[in-house]
């Protein structure tokens, strides 16, 4: 009788126990990240578009809360993935070119969110590595866009995720709206009806990519309102933090692959019911590098005792990225003081041989240096490849200019001077380069400070680093330059 009193009372702690666990895990909030791939950032309602029909990306931002300054440091998908996967820069991570991987011991949200209870997942596109330092649930999908018609991405296999008994953590790495924009349906974008934004050319291919991108951003915003209908299903919208983010810009001239706001400003919304105030938007300045130590303040955890795998220059193993919690309660409209970017051209397809950039941002004002302004400035928007779509849209720029003034600045995207300065209050676009202006010297040469000491801290060599990004991707020799590929022809 006493053993199996004393059996009883055992079965009863460990049932108090198993339910406290269980308890534990229900209470942590579950996290979506959804990602628009190549989206400019201003291209859906909630950032002003009277155009592009986004009703899902709207309502989320009519229930949650709308960042007006939150930027990528770089303007490219894999180091764009990885700053946000990781919290670190991209020259520190090691993912600092296209179709590169982070350094082998450096850890990511997989490990920080998986250690406390988490399934973290993703499904659709990876651009990320190696994976020991993404220790992900793979749920599949769709890798690139091919332009062939495409796989449609299976939003049902993220259903065992949202229904399961662990708190998620998932990642929607949908391929809309990167090119070559064969999602959706372009006839309720008539090219024609069309009103041209002032950071393009009107050309008649500018209209006809514009539809079809434009009709790629409505589709995939059905993709976000399927995700967020499939974890209402499982009652879990009200213990979730839904994220949308547009990612990098465009693949238009003067958006990705460059260090200007068209490519490194984003998209980002997030929803919380009960602990972010609907339909409101701050001004805060923040970056990809901040989302994952927000994330893990949002959960209970100190993000600053986080070691994350790897050192900068000056012996520190956290994040490079600050938690802006603060923020998304509304309790501040200010977190970050500077924006930086990075851009890597050499192993970009048709890239040139060497051309880094580099930049740095005040809530006002943009620096940057082009450290091999001496060549010109290759990419797939500008390689005279036969056929290449984003050649014959430029070549189109540079035949419709209106005039001289909008032809000097088209014919700028591929030779740029070493300094370029712009005033984002009365240039958001970034048109009247400023460098040489003394009026704004002492501006310029702060900025210019502030940018060397942050290179410093990442290990950053500007040319020198450059030189290394073939060492950094993981199909290594695939890229060929755009220099190398004219050699190989010969």
């Amino acid at each position: 009788m006493r053993l199996i009193f004393t059996f009883s009372i055992v079965l009863l702690f460990c049932s108090c126990g198993l339910k406290s666990n269980n308890s534990l895990k229900q209470k942590l909030p579950n996290i979506l990240i959804f990602v628009g791939d190549d989206m400019n950032w201003n291209d859906c309602e909630p950032y002003g578009s009277e155009v592009v029909k986004t009703p899902n990306i709207q309502k989320l931002a009519n229930e949650g809360m709308s960042f007006d300054n939150m930027f990528t440091s770089t303007a490219m998908c894999a180091p764009t993935r990885q700053q946000l996967m990781t919290g670190l820069y991209p020259v520190r991570s090691g993912a600092f070119p296209n179709h590169s991987v982070v350094y082998d011991g450096v850890k990511s949200f997989a490990h920080h969110f998986g250690e406390l209870g988490y399934e973290v997942a993703l499904i659709g596109k990876k651009h990320y590595g190696p994976a020991d330092s993404f220790p992900i649930n793979y749920i599949g999908g769709v890798q690139h866009d091919t332009g062939f018609g495409g796989k449609d991405i299976e939003l049902s296999k993220i259903k065992p995720v949202v229904n399961g008994d662990k708190p998620f953590f998932l990642i929607i790495a949908q391929n809309q709206p990167h090119s070559p924009w064969n999602k959706g349906d372009s006839s309720q974008y008539k090219p024609d009806n069309l009103e041209i934004p002032e950071y393009m050319v009107d050309t008649p291919l500018t209209r006809k990519d514009l539809s079809n991108y434009y009709a790629e951003i409505t589709y995939m915003d059905s993709l976000l309102g399927k995700t967020l209908n499939f974890i209402d299903e499982a009652n879990k919208t009200n213990n979730t933090i839904s994220i949308f983010t547009s990612e990098q810009g465009y693949s238009f001239p003067f958006g990705k692959w460059t260090c200007y706001d068209l490519g490194l400003k984003t998209a980002f919304i997030a929803k919380w019911p009960g602990n972010i105030q609907p339909n409101t938007r701050n001004n805060a300045t923040t970056q990809y590098v901040d989302i994952v130590p927000t994330l893990l303040e949002a959960i209970g955890k100190d993000p600053s005792k986080i070691d994350v795998g790897i050192s900068d220059q000056v012996g520190n193993s956290g994040f490079d990225g600050k938690s802006f919690f603060k923020v998304l309660k509304g309790e501040t409209e200010t977190h970050r003081e500077f924006t930086f970017g990075v851009h890597t051209t050499r192993g970009v397809i048709n890239g040139s041989e060497s051309y880094p950039i580099r930049s740095i941002r005040s809530n006002r004002y943009k620096y940057i240096q082009n450290l091999s302004h001496e060549e010109l400035f290759y990419n797939v928007v500008t390689a005279k490849d036969k056929g290449r779509p984003g050649y014959l849209l430029y070549e189109s720029w540079l035949e419709n200019a209106k005039n001289q003034e909008e032809l000097s600045w088209v014919k700028h995207y591929k030779k740029r001077p070493s300094e370029e300065f712009y005033d984002l209050k009365s240039d958001p676009y970034e048109k009247n380069n400023l460098a040489q202006d003394p009026k704004y010297f002492d501006i310029k040469e702060n900025l210019k400070t502030q940018l060397k000491s942050w290179m410093s801290q990442q290990g950053d060599l500007g040319v020198d680093t450059e030189m290394k990004a073939i060492t950094r991707q993981h199909r290594k020799g695939k890229w060929l330059s755009y220099k190398e590929k004219i050699k190989s022809k010969n």
